[in-house]
């Protein structure tokens, strides 16, 4: 399993320092991006010609740590668990589709992490998965507690996920559900329904979260539920 370091490339006044300009932004082959919350330290970085989003959250008090998406270009994703210093505990996989799975086996194999993903995806990602994930599920990550919110309509069981800092602020995970400027695509697959997925980001997620909320998608730029609410009429009414 992938463990902690004691050569770590990426010292601790050059974690702080990144925290502090964090901005959300990332492109294949750049450096992690990573910002303190407190409790924890988030580490995002960018794979493949698709541009996934990969993000690591640590637990400050244990060192356990959480991965989503093992998207792609699983040397890339060790390096950034090795510049962390964690290890991993547990690997969640927000939704089935093939961009999002490609270096799951890998990390599977080497953290031994337990694995995780919404119950109506899980029997369609390349490895068995060991935990199947309802709306209103917890995950326990050392001293982290991540809530499950279950967004059907990208895939049936696309998931979100979100963990509380002592920054004051929820950290909220995403997947392909929702972005900066609308929720995930819905036109690609019979099975997808525009409908249910704005239905269930209007209610699960604007419903349930304040506006101080942080939003880490699958791809691309960060954004804030603050930013993104105004829009939701709008998005509503043009059908994506």
């Amino acid at each position: 399993m992938l463990g902690r370091t004691t050569d770590n490339p990426e010292s601790a006044d050059d974690r702080q320092e990144n925290s502090m300009t964090y901005d959300g932004t990332v492109t294949p082959g750049d450096p992690p991006a990573t910002r303190d919350i407190g409790i924890a330290r988030i580490s995002k970085i960018s794979v493949s010609d698709m541009h996934n989003n990969v993000y690591l959250i640590t637990d400050a008090a244990t060192g356990d740590a959480l991965l989503i998406d093992a998207a792609n270009e699983w040397p890339a994703i060790r390096a950034m668990i090795e510049a962390d210093g964690g290890r991993v505990t547990h690997l969640a996989t927000t939704h089935r589709h093939f961009d999002h799975v490609g270096a799951l086996p890998e990390a599977a194999r080497e953290t031994g992490a337990q694995l995780l993903a919404g119950t109506d995806d899980a029997e369609h990602l390349p490895v068995p998965v060991d935990r199947g994930l309802h709306d209103g599920d917890t995950v326990q990550v050392g001293d982290l507690r991540f809530d499950v919110v279950v967004l059907r309509g990208h895939t049936p069981g696309s998931i979100a996920l979100s963990v509380r800092g002592t920054d004051g602020g929820t950290h909220l995970f995403t997947g392909d559900s929702l972005f900066p400027g609308g929720v995930g695509a819905t036109n690609r697959y019979d099975y997808q329904s525009f409908p249910q997925l704005i239905d269930d980001v209007e209610e699960r997620i604007f419903g349930r979260y304040d506006d101080n909320t942080w939003v880490y998608p699958g791809h691309g730029d960060d954004t804030t539920l603050a930013a993104e609410r105004p829009h939701l009429a709008e998005w509503r009414e043009r059908g994506w």
